[in-house]
């Protein structure tokens, strides 16, 4: 099953309905009815279905189908094939996260035999690694299909372990337009890459503050809010005071915090700090603020359902919470008690040679052993 995911090249930016055919396809031969949440375009698309009665209590297994690119990465076999070397199983998404959707899939025959009392509702999204995109339309559809369900288990790669919170994030554009002027005369000239190093440190100097104050007992790492410009690109010419400028701000945010409060102070210091002086001089001048994405944080619950599922089911007692995202806070919001267990490691994701150990994979097998057993009861 994961070499047949593997097999799809289901990056981001191309579609992916190649691949949720085949899922589809793969529950209809078992006899469950799956159920298509497309995007607008329609070039890609969320799946998802229930196996088991249609009662409640039950609990969602949820992963993505997208992953992130591998141009520009040194492979050693091809990223799209599954290769397995030393015991590890070698191919894009193995890690992130197409182990643990294989594991939900190669698991249907098991649950059908097993005669479920509570239902296990698979749930496949599109674009999660651009900014979770199409999971809050599968579980609004979702919500309005299925019995509440008592638990969300979100398959990212955590080693097996219960994580019960991550930061939330929010990203956008800055387009600074500037007034274009011979080098010699900056004076009446106002310079878009510039003012954008000026915005730039404004993130550096607001990440600093919260490092100054972070509780280093949160568990997180960072235990702070950062803030981080990872693109920049502007101007045409030493000489020339430039035009425009162009970086993307993300922000990832501690559960107790959030993140839009960073976009939002950071659009008050534009319109009352730097677009004033950039007006005095060129009244044409400005600065454009384009929402990119956002992910929603998990926090974590008190007496959880979804912890104490995981825990019972893997024997962990450890507290975990990471920095990265994921699809469960979109599940949370919804209501649904939700954590992240899954197959793999982190430091793994979106590297050449991303692999899943073998010893992990088969760990993620006994976990749906046991939770099909659970639900069984």
């Amino acid at each position: 099953m994961l070499a047949r995911l593997v097999a799809f090249p289901t990056v981001s930016s191309e579609s992916n309905l190649d691949c949720i055919a085949f899922i589809r396809d793969w529950l209809a031969g078992h006899g469950v009815v799956s159920h298509i949440v497309p995007s607008d375009d329609r070039r890609k698309a969320n799946l998802f279905a229930t196996v088991g009665p249609m009662a409640p209590g039950g609990v969602v297994l949820s992963g993505h189908t997208d992953v992130v690119p591998v141009e520009g990465q040194a492979w050693t076999s091809d990223p799209f094939v599954l290769t397995e070397r030393e015991g590890r199983l070698y191919g894009r998404g193995t890690c992130d996260m197409k182990g643990f959707d294989a594991l939900v899939l190669a698991a249907v025959p098991a649950m059908l035999e097993a005669g479920l009392r509570r239902p296990v509702h698979i749930a496949m999204s599109y674009d999660e690694e651009v900014g979770c995109q199409g999971a809050p339309r599968m579980v609004e559809a979702m919500a309005a299909t299925i019995p509440a369900p008592s638990a969300v288990i979100v398959g990212e790669p955590s080693g097996m372990k219960a994580v019960t919170g991550h930061k939330g994030s929010v990203s956008w554009f800055t387009t600074v337009r500037g007034h274009t002027v011979h080098s010699s005369r900056i004076d009446q000239g106002v310079s878009a890459v510039m003012t954008a190093a000026r915005l730039v440190t404004w993130l550096d100097d607001a990440m600093e503050e919260n490092r100054r104050r972070a509780d280093p007992g949160n568990g997180f790492e960072p235990p702070y809010t950062t803030l981080h410009c990872g693109v920049i690109n502007g101007g045409t010419a030493t000489n020339i005071v430039s035009a425009e400028c162009r970086f993307v701000t993300e922000v990832r945010a501690i559960p107790t915090e959030d993140a839009w409060t960073y976009r939002e102070r950071f659009e008050r210091y534009v319109r009352e700090t730097i677009e004033p002086r950039m007006r005095a001089i060129a009244p044409e001048t400005g600065v454009d603020l384009t929402f990119r994405a956002a992910v929603r944080g998990l926090a974590p619950e008190v007496d959880g359902a979804a912890e104490a599922l995981v825990r019972r089911l893997t024997g962990d007692n450890a507290s975990s919470v990471v920095s990265y995202g994921t699809e469960a806070g979109i599940f949370q919001a919804a209501g649904w008690s939700s954590v992240v267990c899954g197959p793999g490691d982190i430091a793994q994701a979106h590297q050449a040679d991303e692999f899943l150990e073998i010893r992990q994979f088969e760990a993620g097998e006994r976990f749906m052993q046991r939770l099909i057993a659970d639900l069984a009861v």
